[in-house]
């Protein structure tokens, strides 16, 4: 089991793929544990050494009081690339995960390359879901189990449809939230390190090349907050799903996954010869 401490915090990280391919490192966003990016490792393993990392409070890793900031969760970033010894990694983040990536790449010097999914700039600028979807997210609707609550907060992050034709796979993310999520406490303390985020004035401080990857229907950080980012970013190539909700990464995975693929692949026909790093 894998771990790296920073400030005394143990943050549990999963790897996979060939240990001498180059290095992808996939965060979660708000709460969610491991089991969100399962739809992306397997088709980045077979090109690239894969690294999940559990958020502080998420899954394996350590859950501290709170509240968390966004520069203490890239900070356990950071700490396990020094643990695993990678020198330069393309980082991957959806939602939080994504202002995660963002703080990385301003703090630290090993990003080759960032990703960001249904992700924001935060601050006042940024776009926000309409109150009504803010209430379902947090709604404890009486006489709902624990399995129901799930269900419906989860609701503004999928399409409509998604959920009535794949009932029995929305009972499998139900299970997988149950052990690997974080719990009450530590999901205020990241909601808190997510309400304070603002990079918009240091967006321009990001020189690796980006891409903003976006579903057109998303609920939760509507799509314009993607094209504030793609604006932002020095190097940016933005990419828009038709009708893709918050988990558009889910719904519209195999295209999804040929996006990222083709991204990574564009990033290593740019680079001229080689320096040996991980």
């Amino acid at each position: 089991m894998p771990v790296a401490t920073n400030d005394g915090v143990d943050i549990y990280y999963e790897v996979d793929g060939p240990s001498n391919a180059e290095t992808v490192v996939l965060i979660e966003g708000l709460g969610y544990g491991r089991w969100m990016w399962r739809w992306q490792r397997e088709a980045l393993a077979e090109h690239y050494e894969t690294i999940v990392v559990d958020n502080r409070g998420t899954g394996e890793s350590d859950a501290p009081a709170g509240p968390y900031s966004i520069a203490e969760m890239a900070a356990d970033v950071e700490a396990v690339l020094a643990d695993r010894g990678v020198e330069r990694a393309h980082l991957i983040g959806a939602s939080m995960g994504g202002m995660i990536v963002q703080q990385y790449a301003i703090e630290y010097d090993r990003a080759a390359s960032i990703a960001l999914l249904c992700s924001s700039l935060g601050g006042e600028e940024a776009p926000a879901a309409s109150p009504e979807v803010q209430a379902r997210m947090v709604a404890e609707p009486e006489g709902h189990d624990e399995r129901e609550v799930i269900r419906h907060r989860m609701a503004p992050a999928m399409t409509d449809e998604f959920p009535e034709r794949n009932d029995d796979l929305i009972e499998r993310i139900v299970d997988w939230r149950l052990t690997q999520d974080a719990d009450d406490a530590a999901r205020e303390s990241q909601l808190a390190a997510v309400g304070a985020f603002d990079a918009a004035d240091r967006l321009g401080e990001i020189d690796a090349p980006a891409l903003v990857a976006h579903g057109t229907a998303d609920r939760v950080l509507p799509v314009e907050n993607a094209e504030l980012l793609a604006d932002g970013l020095s190097d940016a190539r933005l990419e828009l799903f038709d009708g893709g909700p918050h988990l558009f990464f889910i719904e519209q995975a195999d295209a999804v996954n040929e996006t990222l693929l083709d991204f990574l692949g564009e990033q290593a026909a740019g680079r001229h010869g080689g320096d040996g790093d991980r």
